[in-house]
């Protein structure tokens, strides 16, 4: 065996330092996100149409910045600066929705926190495509969607302590969310020192953008049609604040919530890199496809459910769709093309996906507010069940 297929067999040092960002980002960031439902429906007498509004209008906010986001980032001088400047905007944003006095400024900070993953996750992604083999990128994602989902693990877990340990408010945890937020920044401020420098890590790549890998190109009308799948879930998605919601119509206490979530990222972090690896192995297609089938299995399921364990049950099963769902699309997205063009690639995905989530949001708000939140989940669950047959049609 050469020196050579042992480096490209394991994954790169940039990607594990981009995963303790993650992890470190996601748990001040999964502080705050449980709390929210509470936050605006109990406090700030907010309602389920609010709640759909904050996801929705959130990511649609990022999808412009997104777009110029990929385009600078094929320039790698500028990866860093784009990179470290989102998470610090998320970081000092982030902890003033505690001091919010209405839900609309709530809605204005969450497209504001926002805004700093429009900025970030584009060069990210490129930076990590950039660095992995073909044959182990869909790993390479998984393992930072795992890191960063481990994070959603701790985040929740430290808000529900500071809640039921010491009788702090949602509020007052928000606030405190600032402290791994400030640790994440530092960290990626280190990790992208390189990167921005353009030296080479240890198995010599520069994050630049080697070229692409034989074989790995997906070309022409199959896929446009995957990403015109892709975006259509996207849309399809219920708003996740609107699932903590139906969680707490079924009986779950708000105390619960935290630890519920927390729970529901132990299933994404233990399974992403298993959905990376079936990437890998199968293909992100093949593997997208089961994630849409185990996603509008939930709603029904959620739909359908009568007692708070049920509810839990099935939210649990939710996590599933995330390893099965992000790892693929970003393996597809960086393949799709030349490696010259991946940031802007990762600039059309991620703002295509945000603008998608605005109409459903509002949509899935409006059917929860008017005919609750069953009929809402059959919705969404039915428009997943249509796109599956297609995404499993050979020429999707």
């Amino acid at each position: 065996m050469t020196e050579e297929a042992p480096a490209r067999s394991r994954l790169p040092r940039i990607v594990k330092q981009l995963g303790a960002v993650s992890f470190f980002n996601d748990l001040a960031s999964e502080m705050v996100y449980p709390l929210l439902p509470a936050l605006v429906t109990t406090r700030l007498g907010g309602t389920a149409l609010a709640l759909g509004a904050l996801d929705g209008i959130a990511d649609a906010t990022a999808a412009g910045v997104k777009l110029g986001a990929g385009w600078l980032a094929e320039r790698a001088r500028w990866r860093r600066t784009l990179v470290v400047g989102g998470y610090l905007v998320a970081t000092v944003v982030r902890p003033v929705m505690g001091m919010a006095s209405a839900a609309w400024q709530v809605i204005a900070l969450r497209a504001s926190d926002r805004v700093g993953k429009g900025v970030r996750n584009p060069p990210r992604d490129a930076v990590i495509a950039d660095s992995s083999p073909g044959a182990l990128r869909g790993r390479a994602f998984g393992f930072h969607r795992g890191m960063d989902h481990a994070g959603a693990v701790v985040g929740p877990l430290v808000a529900w302590a500071l809640i039921a340990g010491t009788g702090a408010a949602p509020a007052e945890v928000i606030v405190w969310s600032v402290v791994p937020g400030i640790v994440a920044v530092i960290l990626v401020a280190w990790a992208m020192g390189r990167v921005g420098r353009g030296e080479a890590d240890e198995e010599g790549r520069t994050g630049k953008g080697e070229g692409r890998d034989e074989g790995e190109a997906i070309r022409g009308k199959s896929s446009s049609a995957l990403f015109g799948l892709i975006v259509m879930f996207a849309f399809a998605r219920f708003p996740e604040t609107l699932l903590l919601l139906r969680l707490q119509d079924l009986g779950v206490s708000v105390a619960l919530i935290p630890a519920l979530w927390a729970a529901l990222h132990v299933v994404r972090s233990a399974t992403s890199y298993p959905g990376g690896w079936l990437s890998d192995v199968v293909g992100p297609r093949r593997t997208m496809v089961v994630g849409w089938v185990i996603y509008a299995l939930v709603c029904f399921g959620l739909a359908r459910a009568s007692s708070p364990a049920i509810g839990a049950l099935w939210f649990l099963v939710f996590g599933l769709v995330a390893a099965a769902t992000e790892s693929p699309e970003r393996a597809y997205v960086a393949a799709a093309g030349a490696s010259a063009r991946r940031g802007r690639r990762f600039g059309g995905y991620h703002a295509a996906v945000g603008m998608a989530a605005l109409p459903g949001g509002l949509l899935f708000g409006a059917l929860y507010t008017g005919l609750g939140g069953a009929t809402a989940l059959s919705v969404s669950g039915a428009i997943a069940a249509l796109i599956c047959p297609l995404g499993a049609w050979r020429r999707a």
